[in-house]
């Protein structure tokens, strides 16, 4: 049977093209992007990536795009809101690169007239009346009935029948104390929903003088054209991306799952069982998101397959389960890839916890990072109540006050430990810097300034335009970094040209003063324009970025010269020190609770336990002193080793020892590659995208399972074979493109052996 034409096709050199352009703009808006776990991407055949949590509205997409084309030679299909694609530019792209057009909701609320209440909350908490209100003709069965929103989140419900223009009754009642307040006006209700003072006989179901609440509603929605696009694309072998949290938000939590995906990949199997079809979880971990030059790291969990079980239930008609229980799973394989909290203020608690569990001040890769974060967030969840975490984390805090307090950052507190002299010298060395950095960065920063003007504005303004709009953003900042990107694409080509032109009409007119030769032509002038207002903003653009890191690591030194704060300063340093090795003991103690196997697990080695990595069997080198300390991650036994292992990190710094970090040296301009965000060797890489423990190359080592008849045996050769075959056909396939055009082809390509190795 012949397959039927995609309802959104997807053109080759179209989606490269644009994703290129779009990437030279990512690259230079994120310092660093990471892939961790990219082998896990099958190469060929059915693939829907779930990604989580959406903080980045446009840019997320983007950045999985780049690194799946990178990394796996993959070409996805994003599912982008029916409003994004009404942009006139966002829209035209998107359609370009076969984006699958979704119609949301509560994107289209309306305000509602009259007012709305419960009359009976407690016997019969679905059914809803209201005040001069007109159901019957602004309401729709299967619409939704929105609530105003409380603290960011805006409660909703289905509506399962309409009963008149004053009544409706709700497929599942509202839940929570917020929403039961807004509709009943009581304060008397507990946070799991309950009414305290009881209720049911009409006395005390209301608050005295209740009004009622403001509503809105929104439409019901027909999915099937979005399901249609697909599962043609599934079926032909594609890949699609969806982000099931059903929007953008800046919440430190994921959302609530929307069940389209679950729809998705049950549908697809239902009709195509041998599709192979298989969930890959995607973690987007950004560090400050919304901000410029700020860094990422994109992780990909194990791949879902979906249980045979669960595909005959959504056949036979037990849908409602079945997307239930795929929902689920699909949840907690995205809770593996993520760092949730339940506010940001948790978050911040754990960061600086992280960063005081190293107290070496080595800088840890980024991808470890998250992963750490990840592991402390778990630890405190599970043992937040316990007296020793809850002293702790008052320690922590009242540490960070004090950081705040003296506008210092955690790593600068070694400062302290200065001589006068070194402080002197150290200062003055980073001014020169810094003068020098400012002669790079004023001009470009001249020029340019409408741009840098521009988009902080606008994107402040759709920040608040979308904060309003939106039942789940809490301050908007998931649509900033994508309002600052999508101006610098507008003004930039703009200003060049218009610089351009200038120095073209100057060069006609004078000459530009007589400095300009006769011989040389408008066209030569007009050429020269085009090449150097660009590198004068790329220019302003680095120097400006070490530049702004060295200025941010004088106040340290400023505060160490003065007697009054330099005291502060050192006696910071002592409570850092003391609080490092509470830290450290509580979660050498607790650790092993939560994690049997802690110390075989460990990303950082603890400095207070001498002989650790003895234990652990990690030889220690008196030319590597940095291997007494951290395990080695990523290299063979032989190999070279570098020494900027650590380059692509945040966090402590070695100024401990007197020195700039990586990103506030000179050594940020001479990377190899201008727009790099890998680290340059395949090696380090790899790290990022292990799978395995602390000190593994990638792949968690695990016993061999045994071969006990012949059908075990055939299965393994099989895959042998397989793996084999597939390495011969990707060495066929790279011969036969080489010398053509490949988006970012450089370094990216995955080798055959290890697919063979992740097969067996």
């Amino acid at each position: 049977m012949a397959r039927r034409a995609e309802v959104t096709p997807m053109v080759g050199w179209t989606y490269d093209l644009i994703l290129w352009l779009f990437t030279i703009l990512v690259d230079l808006f994120f310092r660093e992007i990471h892939p961790r776990g990219s082998w896990r991407v099958p190469r060929r055949g059915p693939v829907i990536f779930v990604a989580a949590p959406h903080a980045n509205q446009f840019v997320d997409p983007l950045i999985l795009m780049r690194v799946l084309r990178t990394e796996s030679h993959r070409r996805i299909a994003t599912l982008i809101a029916e409003k994004s694609m009404r942009r006139r530019f966002v829209g035209a792209c998107s359609r370009a690169m076969g984006a699958v057009s979704v119609a949301r909701a509560l994107d289209s609320t309306k305000p509602g007239i009259g007012k709305i209440y419960l009359p009976d909350p407690v016997n019969d908490p679905t059914l809803v009346r209201g005040v001069n209100t007109a159901f019957d003709k602004e309401a729709q069965v299967g619409g939704l009935l929105v609530l105003p929103s409380v603290k960011g989140s805006a409660a909703n419900a289905e509506i399962l029948e309409i009963h008149g223009p004053e009544e409706i009754r709700l497929k599942k009642e509202f839940k929570g104390p917020d929403a039961l307040k807004q509709l009943t006006g009581r304060t008397d209700i507990s946070e799991d929903g309950r009414f305290i003072d009881g209720g049911g006989d009409g006395s005390k179901d209301l608050q005295e003088r209740f009004e009622g609440s403001s509503y809105k509603t929104a439409p019901k929605v027909d999915q099937t054209k979005v399901y249609d696009a697909v599962f043609d694309r599934l079926d032909a072998g594609g890949c699609v991306c969806i982000f099931p949290e059903g929007g953008s938000h800046d919440r430190t939590e994921l959302l609530p799952l929307k069940a389209g995906v679950a729809i998705m990949a049950l549908g697809s199997l239902a009709a195509n069982p041998d599709s192979g079809l298989t969930i890959i979880p995607c973690g987007m971990n950004y560090f400050h998101a919304h901000k410029f030059r700020s860094r990422a790291v994109v992780e990909f969990g194990a791949p879902i397959e979906v249980p045979n079980e669960l595909v005959e239930m959504y056949r036979s008609g037990e849908r409602r389960e079945a997307t239930r229980q795929l929902l689920e799973i699909v949840y907690q394989s995205l809770v593996a890839v993520t760092v949730t909290s339940p506010d940001y203020d948790t978050l911040m608690l754990i960061q600086a916890a992280r960063r005081l569990y190293n107290p070496t001040g080595k800088k840890l890769p980024l991808p470890m990072v998250v992963e750490l974060n990840r592991r402390l967030v778990k630890g405190y969840t599970l043992y937040k109540d316990d007296p020793r975490i809850v002293n702790l984390m008052k320690s922590v805090n009242q540490y960070n006050k004090q950081l705040w307090l003296l506008g210092v950052r955690d790593h600068q507190v070694e400062y302290a430990k200065f001589s006068i002299p070194k402080v002197v010298f150290t200062l003055i060395y980073r001014l020169s810097k810094l003068a020098i950095m400012a002669i790079g960065t004023l001009p470009g920063l001249v020029l340019f300034a409408p741009i840098f003007v521009a988009s902080k504005l606008i994107s402040i303004k759709k920040s608040r335009e979308a904060l309003a709009a939106s039942t789940v953003k809490l301050q908007g900042r998931d649509v900033m970094a994508t309002w600052k990107l999508l101006v610098a694409l507008a003004l930039a080509p703009l200003l060049n040209a218009l610089y351009t032109i200038l120095l073209t009409y100057w060069t006609y007119r004078n000459r530009v003063q007589g400095y300009v030769p006769d011989w040389v032509s408008l066209w030569m002038v007009v050429a020269f324009g085009l090449g150097f207002f660009p590198s004068i903003s790329f220019a302003a653009l680095r120097f400006g970025e070490t530049g702004m890191d060295i200025l941010k690591s004088l106040r340290p030194l400023v505060l160490c010269l003065n007697p009054t704060s330099a005291n502060t300063l050192v006696r910071l340093r002592e409570k850092r020190t003391a609080l490092s090795a509470e830290v450290t003991e509580v979660i050498n103690t607790l650790g092993p609770e939560m994690f049997p196997d802690f110390d075989n697990v460990r990303i950082v080695a603890d400095p207070f336990r001498e002989g650790l990595m003895h234990e652990l069997g990690t030889p220690k080198s008196p030319k590597s002193p940095r291997t007494s300390h951290f395990p080695s991650r990523g290299y063979a036994p032989g190999s070279p080793r570098r020494s900027n292992t650590a380059d692509a990190s945040i966090g402590g710094g070695s100024s401990a020892h007197g020195h700039l970090p990586r990103n506030e040296s000179f050594g940020n301009l001479g990377n190899i590659g201008l727009f790099a965000t890998r680290p340059p060797s395949r090696s380090r890489s790899r790290s990022s995208s292990a799978g395995g423990l602390a000190n593994s190359s990638g792949f968690p080592v695990k016993g061999f399972s045994t071969i006990s008849s012949k059908e075990s045996l055939d299965e393994v050769s099989k895959k042998i074979r397989g793996a084999m075959q597939e390495r011969g056909q990707e060495r066929s396939r790279r011969r036969s493109e080489e010398g053509s055009w490949e988006l970012a082809s450089s370094g990216a390509i995955t080798p055959g052996s290890e697919e063979g190795k992740k097969e067996i």
